[in-house]
Order: structure tokens, then sequence, then C-alpha cells
């Protein structure tokens, strides 16, 4: 048994949907939360800043001996995790990989779409996983920018005509190919799922791969041993880098709850800084 925390790492919001799903999985585990809303979006950057600030990010939440990490930025494990994984002896967990999993096992006609961030779809990390792990699949990738902003406005309920309309821009061309099974790849999106669902129709699963990495997270606890044998609920500690209550406020948002406790604010160029040999 373990009682150390798990780290759970975004740009910014969206990685609370992750710690929602842990919560639900791992009540009586400890969380911390950094949100990097000073420098929110990741997804517009090249790989080099977006390695650069995760580095950071890791490194923030390492000082708080947690012994795990979740990387619940989809753009960061898109397009740094082989990077990271490496550098670091704590064990990482991102949203890639579980959601191919999970969209491989529930595809019935092969057909798959991924949304996400621009770094994430021009990574083609969805891509690659869902073809190594089943080939012959056929993978449609749309990047959609305006969904963060959406969301993190508060325009995500049905009956948002803005949103509705977005959403048929960015989605036409997934109902047109008949997708099945579709990956909301960045953890902001599944706050539309109603919409999405509405406009793709009862046919078409929704993959969150957020919820996905949290319940990889526990499997990854079980396997070795390192579940909190603690009896109540676990506390969850958040920390950003920008506008700490500007989160407290739509943090509720993502959590279905306002979050319990204070926001601190973290000097997150402190971190990560050292020299590397390269």
């Amino acid at each position: 048994m373990d009682n150390r925390p798990i780290g759970v790492f975004d740009s910014g919001l969206g990685g609370l949907t992750a710690v929602r799903q842990l919560q639900r999985l791992l009540p009586g585990e400890e969380i911390v939360y950094f949100g990097d809303t000073g420098r929110v979006p990741y997804g517009s950057r090249s790989r080099e800043t977006v390695i650069r600030y995760a580095r950071q990010d890791i490194a923030f939440l390492q000082s708080y001996d947690i012994k795990a990490i979740v990387v619940a930025c989809g753009t960061v494990s898109s397009v740094a995790l082989p990077t990271l994984i490496p550098e670091t002896e704590t064990p990482m967990i991102g949203v890639v990989e579980p959601a191919c999993q999970k969209a491989a096992r529930l595809t019935r006609n092969g057909r798959i779409g991924v949304i996400g961030t621009a770094g994430t779809i021009a990574s083609r990390s969805y891509e690659y996983t869902l073809q190594n792990l089943r080939p012959g699949l056929r993978v449609v990738a749309k990047a959609c920018p305006l969904f963060v902003p959406l969301v993190e406005n508060g325009r995500f309920q049905p009956g948002d005509r803005v949103a509705e309309l977005v959403v048929e821009e960015y989605l036409e061309q997934m109902r047109q190919d008949g997708v099945d099974t579709l990956i909301l790849g960045c953890t902001h999106y599944p706050l539309l799922r109603e919409i999405i669902a509405a406009f793709l129709g009862p046919g078409v699963q929704l993959i969150s791969p957020g919820e996905e990495a949290a319940g990889q997270t526990l499997e990854l606890l079980r396997r070795d041993k390192l579940l909190s044998d603690r009896q109540k609920p676990g506390r969850a500690r958040y920390f950003v880098s920008d506008a700490p209550e500007s989160f407290a406020a739509f943090a509720g948002m993502f959590m279905g709850a306002p979050v319990a406790g204070d926001v601190a604010l973290v000097d997150i160029g402190q971190y990560g800084n050292e020299e590397r040999g390269r």
C-alpha cells in the first residue's frame, strides 16, 4: 500500500475530467492537480515548447512525492510522452493509449473518428496507436480548435446554437464517413458530449480519454501494489500558473460540483530548468 498522492496535470481546466473519474474510481487517493492556466493552450505550441512546459509541470508535481502521474493533456500525451517517460522514474499514464484501446475494442465497422487540438492531430499519435493495435482500421482525424474556447466560456449546453453550429461544421464529414466510434481527444471535449452525440446520432460511441486514463491508473496502482489504504476520502489540492480565482469559478463545470479547498498560484518557471545532457 502507498498513501502518496497521484499527480495530474493539464494545460488548463480540462484535466479535471480525469480528476473527477479518478475520485470516482479511487476515492481514498489524494490528488495533486496542476493546471498551466498561464500558458494555455498547449495545442498550438511547437513540440519543443510543449516538452519544455511538460517537464516543468512534472517537476512541480514531483515536489509533492507523487507515486504516479496522469498526463491529462492530450497535446502532451500525443507529442511529448515518448520523450518524457524515459526521463522520470515515476509511472506516467497518458490519455492516448487508453482511449485507443477502448476505441479498437468498441468499433463495429472499423471506422474511428478522432478530434483534438491542432498539435494532437498533427502528431497523428492516435492514428499510429490505433493502427498498431488493430491494423486496417480507418481513422478520420479532425482538429477542432474552437471547442476549447467554447467550453471555457460555458458554451456547451444543448440548445446553444453557436456550439451546435461549430459542432456541425467540424463533424459533418465524420458523419458522412460513417464513423461509429469517436475519440474526444482533448479533455475539454467531454463537456460537449451531449451536443456531439445529438449531431452524430445514437449509433456513434463517444470515448473520453481522461476517463480511460483514470481507469488505466487504477489498473497500474493495483498491479504495482500502490493503492492507498486510506479509509476516508482523499483530499485534492489544486494549483495553477495564473488566475486562481477564475479557475475556482469554472472548475465546477468539469467536476460536476464546486472544487473543495483553495486553489494556489504557482510560479511554474521555477521548476524543471536543470540542464539536460543533450
